[in-house]
């Protein structure tokens, strides 16, 4: 059934067909009867985790990326996700990079992205959050609850020596609205972002962080790695980690590679810059997933994230070192049972 509608949905613009799905499952549940109909159909099987000091009806996740803007909680609650990532925000609104933005490869099971934070800006997006608990409360009926996590990032206007205080900012606005952060300083589309991954650089951003998180009810914190990073600047993160007390990291966001793609170079080129997702990422993924597991000593929890497709990529994942999952190309291509399916095999 979901190979027809893809079929369907990749004659359109990648962009265009993400909002025309994701509108179109908003409206069909928005009828009580059509939704219970649904999340019977895409209900996951429990597999509860704790990690963080927080319980997960399941680990199978959705990365920031998807659901920029918390419009569609409801919907990705009823396709039976144990978590959701809203995101990436940051302090003011921006449009992002021009579009075309977003690109598939079908021939790779791959996405390429240059987004660049597109979003509502904080203010909007903790006023959504704080609507949708205020009308759905924490619990579900059965008694489980969709985790949330806040991607928090900055500007593209903001100069990278004060980028702290953009990450200040949306920590301080969806604190009450969030159960989790997870710190994106590795997205390849916003200029110089990524130079945040030093060392000094993070230990600002963290600490500051840190020292906020002990004045309120505390929130993990947790910091997603790009898959381009050398081993030593791995190790490097991972022992400020653990110094700093960081509560999880993210492995991994995108890539800027494009070794090995089946994709004619020539379309490669044509699409330009951006940010690599799904199969081909696979393998570094899990190559820098396992390699901060074991430097980390087990003492921090990494969520694994990238090229999972199937229940056997999540196995592999878990396999690795992997606490909890987060899928996003996947859901593209293998559609919305992805977290059922993937769920049946844990």
């Amino acid at each position: 059934m979901y190979a027809l509608l893809r079929s369907l949905l990749f004659r359109l613009p990648a962009e265009t067909a993400h909002y025309v799905s994701m509108n179109a499952l908003k409206a069909a549940c928005a009828l009580p009867p059509l939704r219970a109909l649904l999340r019977r159909s895409f209900r996951a099987a429990p597999v509860p985790r704790t990690h963080f000091g927080l319980s997960f009806r399941n680990p199978v996740g959705l990365g920031a990326g998807f659901d920029k803007n918390a419009r569609y909680l409801r919907e990705l609650d009823t396709l039976g996700f144990g978590f959701v990532e809203i995101g990436t925000v940051t302090p003011k609104p921006q449009a992002g990079n021009d579009k075309p933005r977003l690109f598939r490869l079908p021939k790779d099971g791959a996405l390429i992205n240059r987004m660049g934070f597109n979003n509502d800006g904080v203010e909007v997006v903790a006023d959504r959050l704080k609507r949708w608990r205020e009308r759905t409360g924490r619990l579900r009926a059965d008694g489980s609850r969709l985790t949330i996590g806040g991607n928090i990032g900055k500007n593209k206007t903001t100069p990278n020596e004060d980028a702290w205080k953009d990450y200040v900012t949306c920590f301080s606005a969806l604190h009450p609205y969030v159960d989790f952060f997870v710190v994106n300083v590795s997205s390849p589309n916003t200029p110089g972002l990524r130079a945040l991954q030093e060392r000094d650089a993070l230990h600002g951003i963290l600490t500051r962080l840190q020292a906020l998180n002990q004045h309120v009810v505390p929130r993990p914190i947790l910091l997603k790695i790009a898959p381009d990073l050398t081993e030593t600047q791995l190790d490097e993160v991972v022992d400020l980690a653990l110094e700093i007390g960081l509560d999880g990291l993210v492995a991994t966001n995108t890539t800027i590679s494009r070794a090995g793609l089946q994709t004619p170079a020539g379309e490669i080129d044509t699409i330009g810059a951006g940010g690599l997702s799904g199969r081909p990422l696979k393998e570094r993924s899990t190559e820098v997933l396992h390699h901060l597991v074991t430097r980390a000593g087990g003492k921090i929890p990494v969520i694994g994230s990238g090229g999972i497709f199937t229940g056997d990529d999540a196995l592999e994942k878990l396999a690795a070192g992997a606490a909890l999952l987060e899928v996003w190309t996947g859901f593209i291509y293998e559609g919305p049972s992805i977290a059922q399916r993937i769920c049946k095999v844990l």
